[in-house]
């Protein structure tokens, strides 16, 4: 059974390249374009797609507050936010508001379609240079931090460890490494992190860890 991918972008020319790419994989079929913010919640409403491939800046409705819409409904779809990445406040803000994966539009073809496949899975994923550059941008002033209140409390010191290394972007394997732990110790620390924080995916542990104050900007 294919999965269903709606696209959502202001500009016909990268909706017809992604739809072509998408169509092109035997397990994906795109099922609804939308143009605008408030197009994008009204056919997922009607449509109920898998995936939507969601654009920030468009016109009527943004790509964050449409997030925010289509994953207040009972049974919603994942969002996976493909920008130009020139707005970091923006895209740390449709993170919040529950977006499963970030991508940039000049990635590798492959790479975005994998994407689709793995925020369809369940599962959450983001450039790994996306996440140094959102930690940076936000910890270097507090007028930017948001209002948070969350704690350490109920986390082990290792599960703490483990926590900043996700909030800087690294992989299980490189938590691993760092840690001088097999990569299965790394996975089960961050289950029981998901668990504890009651985060829905990686991408709102690294958030987590952020508001946590567990990551620095570099110097």
């Amino acid at each position: 059974m294919s999965t269903r991918v709606m696209l959502v972008d202001d500009q016909p020319l990268i909706r017809s390249g992604l739809r072509v790419l998408i169509n092109s994989s035997d397990d994906l079929r795109v099922v609804a374009e939308a143009g605008t913010g408030a197009e994008a919640v009204r056919l997922a409403r009607e449509h109920r797609p898998d995936v939507i491939v969601m654009d920030i800046r468009m016109p009527v409705l943004d790509g964050i507050e449409a997030t925010r819409q289509v994953l207040a409904e009972p049974e919603p779809s994942r969002v996976l936010i493909l920008s130009t990445f020139d707005d970091d406040e923006s895209v740390y803000a449709a993170l919040r508001a529950g977006a499963s994966g970030f991508l940039v539009k000049d990635m590798a073809l492959d790479d975005i379609l994998n994407a689709v496949r793995v925020v369809a899975g369940g599962d959450a994923l983001i450039a790994p240079s996306v996440t140094r550059r959102l930690i940076e941008h936000f910890a270097a002033g507090p007028s930017q931090a948001p209002a948070t209140h969350r704690s350490a409390e109920g986390i082990t010191e290792r599960e703490r460890e483990v926590l900043t290394l996700v909030g800087r972007g690294r992989s299980n394997a490189e938590i691993a490494t760092d840690l001088y732990i097999s990569p299965a110790t790394a996975k089960a620390h961050v289950a029981r992190l998901l668990a504890k924080l009651e985060a829905r995916d990686r991408i709102h542990l690294v958030i987590i860890a952020y508001e946590m104050g567990l990551v620095r900007p570099r110097s």
